[in-house]
């Protein structure tokens, strides 16, 4: 039986990377013009969402988005949210209609093919580099003036098993605070259980997730960094904590 299981796992491994590559390799020359100009992104935008259904649903995923609000078609926002898995990525493109760009880090530009089109699309940090981090401003500066949003995983990796919620860091919500534009904390409730970066682990079943209230940062200035960290941080561990007890 538990060599069964670990050959279950080894199998949903595989398959989840096929379930990757497959739609890239088949609309390959679709998302090549796709990213041919920055103007054209919204357009690279919904691909990648019908990109990350295709997953999940393949995957034997059930997702379910519960919104306390719904941000507003053509506004600029700082989506946030927990981070626990590979998954996150296709949870946040579905769980979010507005184009938002990901600000993540520049090692999984090294996957075969996911890579190309990932440093081509992303902003990508070198979190051990400070002048990385002084770039990851100015790049997302820019996309906001295009008019886009920013999404941001803001405890800068996925943390150790054991840790439900790690720090967050200040980035994002200095950016939010520059540009005087919204947080919208999401939680993500299911990812970890249903796949998680243990290898040998996960299996199809629900995967929940919650858009919460929009956090103003309208007047606010460099000082509340802080605080507006800690309250994005909090009702993010709340949720997961009300998610646990529900189980």
């Amino acid at each position: 039986m538990v060599v069964f299981k670990y050959f279950f796992w080894l199998l949903y491994r595989i398959w989840f990377y096929i379930l990757v590559a497959l739609p890239i390799l088949i609309m390959f020359p679709v998302l090549l013009i796709a990213i041919s100009k920055v103007s054209w992104y919204p357009f690279f935008f919904k691909i990648a969402r019908i990109w990350a259904k295709f997953i999940l649903i393949g995957m034997g995923f059930r997702y379910k988005i519960e919104r306390e609000e719904i941000p507003t078609k053509g506004k600029s926002y700082m989506f946030i949210a927990n981070h626990t898995s590979m998954t996150d990525i296709m949870l946040m493109l579905i769980a979010v209609k507005n184009p938002f760009v990901f600000v993540g880090k520049k090692e999984l530009a090294k996957i075969p093919l996911f890579g190309f089109f990932y440093k081509r699309t992303c902003i990508l940090v070198d979190r051990s580099s400070a002048k990385s981090r002084q770039a990851v401003f100015l790049r997302a500066q820019r996309r906001l003036q295009q008019g886009l949003s920013i999404c941001i995983f803001p405890e800068g990796g996925v943390p150790e098993e054991h840790i439900v919620l790690d720090d967050f860091k200040d980035g994002a919500f200095r950016l939010a605070i520059n540009h005087q534009i919204p947080i919208v904390p999401l939680t993500f409730a299911d990812n970890k259980k249903r796949f998680s970066y243990t290898f040998f682990s996960g299996s199809p079943g629900k995967m929940r997730a919650k858009i919460h209230r929009f956090i103003s940062t309208k007047g606010l200035r460099i000082g509340d960094t802080k605080t507006l960290n800690a309250k994005s941080r909090t009702i993010i561990l709340d949720q997961l904590d009300f998610y646990h007890n529900c189980k």
